[in-house]
This record gives C-alpha cells, structure tokens and sequence, in this order.
C-alpha cells in the first residue's frame, strides 16, 4: 500500500513543501485509511476461522480467491492515490472490498452446509442459525459500507471517503453503543440464552489473540524491509553503457555515486530492524492483547509502513536536493509516531499489567525499567533529531546520520545503563534506610535516660 506513496517522484530542485501539499498529503492520507481497511478485513478474516476450522479443497479455492483480490487492492489504491478526484479509483477500491466479503460470505455458508468443517463447540450446537448470522454480520458490515461508497463515487466523492472511514470506525462505534445501553439499561439476564452460546460468541467478541497480532505485525515489518532492496535494486543499478562510457570500465567507481543511497538503505533498514526488536520484546512480557492495545498496534504499523517513503526523501541527499532539512523532519516524524505508539502499547498493557503481562514485567520490576527505556529510546532521539534540525539547520544531515549511527549502539548499552541506575538507585535507598534505622535505634537508646 505505501509503494504509490514512497514512489512519489520530487525533483531536488522542487520545494517539499509545495509537494507534501501537491503530491505527499492526500496520498499519505488515503494510503492510511486503506491500511486501516485492509486490517478491519484482516480481523473479519481472522474471525472466519475461528468458526471453520477444516478446510477442504472447495474453502481453499474460495481462500485462494479471496487472497487473489485482497493482492490487487495496491493497485487500486494506487489509482485512487494517484487519482483522488477520480470516481474509478475509489469505485474500483470499494468494489474489490465487496467482492472479497461476498466470497467470505459464500465460505460461511458452505462451511455451515458442510457442518463438519465447523468449530466443534457449533457443530453440537442447536443454535446454528444464530452463529451464522453472528458471523455474517462481522464480514459483511465493511463491505456494506463499502458497495454505498462505490454507488456515491460517481456522486459525491467526499461522501465515498466518509463512508470508507467509517469502514474503520464502525466496530468500535457498535461496541461503544452496546457499552452505553449496557450501562444505562443495565446487564442482559444470563437465561436469555444458552451458556454455551454466550461463551462462543463472546470469544468472537473478544480481542485478537496476542500470536495473530504477532504474525501480522511480523508480516508488516517483513515487507517493508524487503521493499528497501527492491528499490535499491529498481534505482541503484548503474547502466553498463554509463559505467563503460563515464567511468572507463570501473564499475566501483559507478558505484561510489550511489553511496547516500547505500547510507539511506542501511540506516532505514536499522531503524526498521530496531522498531521489530522492541516489538518483539514488547510482546515477548504481553500475555494477552486488549482491544485498545491492537488497535494502538495498528496504528504503529502504518506508520512502519511509512518507512520507504523516509527512505526515499533521505535517498536523495546525493542529489544536493534543496528539501534535506523537510526530508529528515518527514523521516523523524515518521519514526516518532510509529515508536510512540509502541510506547503507548506497553502503557496500555500496565493499566491492566495482572490481566496483560507477566509478573517479570509489571511496575516495578528490573524488565519494567528496561522496557522502559528500550521503548523511550527512539520517541525521544527522533524527537530530538527533529528539533535539533530546526535550530540547527546547516548541519542536518550531519544530525540525521548521526542518529542513524548512534541508536544501534544505545540498545547495546541500555541494559547495562539500567542495570547501573537501578544499581545506584538500590545503593542509595538502602542508605537512606540505614540512616532511618541509626536514627531510630539512638531515639531508642535515648528514651530510658530521658525518663
């Protein structure tokens, strides 16, 4: 979904800020409310499977052609991104999304014709009907949203763009309502259906598992890394005509041209690699995922996901661009909000740290004060690097190359710094107690002569 935005073409002698306006602001808009779809489709998928559980060769062809669409959506959004005054580009979205949840829906109810591919707890089950009808309404509420969006397109573009929006707000605006009837009419009464019913459909209901949170992010981050090298590989490959003709043969001497690319490709593929590690870590103490802890997750995503276009503006240092200054701070920014919303993940989880963490990790502990850090570490060098950069322009890149540089070497000496300040804080507190117990032991020797 980023590659029409990071592929977006700046000439060095073009103000960034007449292209983030142009060019960068609407398709950085529409490539984030894409991605939010694509994962409202995710979890609707996700949520299939938890009802059927075996898959024969008709659900894997079905699968099969779900997949096929859900892989042409970059090339929609791409159109809708390029064209966004364009009905095609959305109509073509928006259809695509409702192609996908027909043959979701065609899966349900091949998978209920077919009771043995269900969940076991459904297949024993005397309520069938409504579990298909709780699933039904799961997938095919986007794609609902989605067909009005396709119908308005030709209409009024704006409406289209809201109602795809709300594609992304609809399942927490149903629970928020339910939430506020729950409060104000009160609990429903627990004979109104069979226990069993209440218990499946309250596993539908609940958050995603912490391991399909997991495999997704691990996907995101999977993808973004490789398409670095592929635009290395598109753009840094020196013509054989040029080497032969400019250079006389030698190609490390062509090479050498691209050296701020390289510099660019190895700095965001660190910082990529950075931001895996710490999530990695983040979740390795989650022991459940909340809502509002996937929903953060999410969001930190899309912004990893605007890692390439970082690259991109950084790559074209080489080219004595007039945006250095605008490229870095579009960099930082994004570093900064996909780092902070990790931070926002473990600040969620300690709220509810005995339902969330282990006990290794909750408040107080030594892997509390050293997740702490690790997920502190790049809001705050991100944050820095940006305001550094506004006061001391000329030197920039400098600053920027410099951060790339030194954060991988802050990781390696974190612990080793927390272990010393927790080492110190212990030195000092048993201190402070000694003197309190020296004080109390002379008031006690005190009080006999005294009386």
């Amino acid at each position: 979904q980023i590659l029409p935005v990071a592929h977006t073409k700046i000439h060095p002698d073009q103000k960034l800020g007449e292209s983030v306006q142009q060019l960068l602001l609407a398709k950085i808009a529409v490539y984030l409310m894409t991605f939010l779809i694509v994962t409202v489709a995710w979890a609707a998928h996700v949520r299939l499977f938890q009802v059927i559980e075996f898959i024969d060769d008709v659900l894997a062809l079905l699968n099969l052609a779900c997949m096929m669409i859900i892989t042409f959506l970059p090339y929609t959004f791409s159109l809708m991104a390029s064209f966004p005054e364009v009905p095609f580009g959305i109509f073509l979205f928006s259809v695509c999304a409702v192609i996908i949840g027909l043959i979701q829906a065609v899966i349900v109810a091949y998978g209920f014709y077919h009771p043995d591919l269900l969940n076991q707890q459904i297949q024993v089950s005397e309520n069938q009907n409504f579990y298909k009808r709780h699933i039904l309404k799961i997938i095919l509420r986007g794609p609902a949203l989605c067909f009005l969006a396709a119908i308005f397109s030709f209409f009024f573009i704006p409406l289209s763009y809201v109602l795809l929006g709300l594609v992304i707000v609809f399942p927490h605006l149903t629970r928020f309502i339910t939430w506020c009837k729950t409060k104000i009419v009160g609990q429903r009464d627990e004979g109104d259906e069979p226990h069993s019913l209440e218990t499946f459909t309250f596993y539908l209901s609940e958050p995603l598992s912490k391991e399909r949170v997991e495999a997704f992010s691990d996907g995101v981050y999977a993808i973004v890394a490789t398409l670095l090298i592929l635009d290395i590989c598109e753009d840094n490959v020196p013509d054989p005509r040029e080497v032969e003709e400019k250079f006389h043969g030698s190609l490390l001497e062509a090479l050498s041209e691209y050296g701020p690319n390289y510099l660019a490709y190895f700095g965001s593929f660190v910082t990529i690699g950075l931001l895996w590690f710490v999530h990695h870590s983040l979740f390795l103490y989650v022991k459940k995922a909340t809502r509002l802890m996937g929903l953060l997750n999410i969001l930190s995503l899309a912004f990893i996901g605007g890692l390439p276009l970082a690259y991109q503006l950084t790559s074209e240092f080489a080219e004595k661009s007039h945006n250095e200054i605008e490229a870095i701070q579009v960099s930082c920014v994004i570093t900064f909000f996909a780092s902070i919303f990790q931070f926002a993940i473990w600040t969620t989880a300690l709220l509810r740290e005995m339902e969330t963490l282990h006990p290794s990790a909750r408040y107080g502990g030594k892997e509390h004060a050293f997740m702490f850090a690790k997920l502190a570490l790049y809001p705050c060098v991100s944050l820095g690097a940006f305001f550094l950069t506004c006061l001391l322009s000329e030197f920039s890149t400098a600053i920027f190359h410099l951060m790339q540089i030194v954060i991988p070497f802050a990781f390696l000496a974190l612990r080793i710094f927390v272990r010393i300040s927790l080492t110190v804080l212990k030195s000092v507190m048993s201190l402070s107690r000694r003197k309190v117990v020296l004080l109390e032991e002379e008031e006690a020797c005190l009080s006999p002569t005294e009386t």
